[in-house]
């Protein structure tokens, strides 16, 4: 499997949201001393890729999502997003093989993506049920 780019690019602005997040930004970019390598992997000529507050609560939401059943997946995006640890530290430090660290990235983007699609779907559904009752409410109640 690949990863799924749109996921991989969330989780990098998810790791720039928490950084910022974690240095007391308050909703303006910051650099922590210790975050540099984790700040510039997401530049571009050294301008900083803009990330939204929404997305990266969103985001974060999906990667706790990830600690009940799948709590592997959880600590390898913890370590390589948040720690900054290579895949290959990670592997030697878990025991695993690059190869499976990779898979576990893999697994944490369709996990993701699937939660991410869920939360749209039912984000959708109570849009509708509301625009449903405002109709009624404009047709009046029903007649007896």
């Amino acid at each position: 499997m690949a990863r799924i780019e749109h996921i991989k690019r969330r989780l990098d602005n998810w790791a720039l949201w928490k950084a910022r997040l974690n240095s007391s930004g308050l909703g303006f970019h910051s650099m922590n001393v210790l975050a540099v390598d984790v700040w510039s992997r997401n530049s571009y000529n050294g301008s900083m890729i803009p990330h939204i507050d929404q997305e990266g609560e969103e985001t974060d939401q999906a990667v706790e999502a990830l600690k009940p059943g799948k709590i592997h997946l959880y600590q390898t995006l913890h370590a390589y997003y948040l720690q900054d640890l290579g895949v290959q530290l990670i592997a030697r430090s878990t025991g695993k093989s690059p190869s499976t660290i990779h898979s576990h990235f893999d697994q944490a983007d369709h996990f993701i993506a699937g939660w991410l699609q869920e939360q749209a779907r039912v984000r959708e559904e109570k849009e509708a049920l509301a625009r449903g009752r405002e109709y009624m409410a404009k047709q009046g109640s029903f007649s007896t």
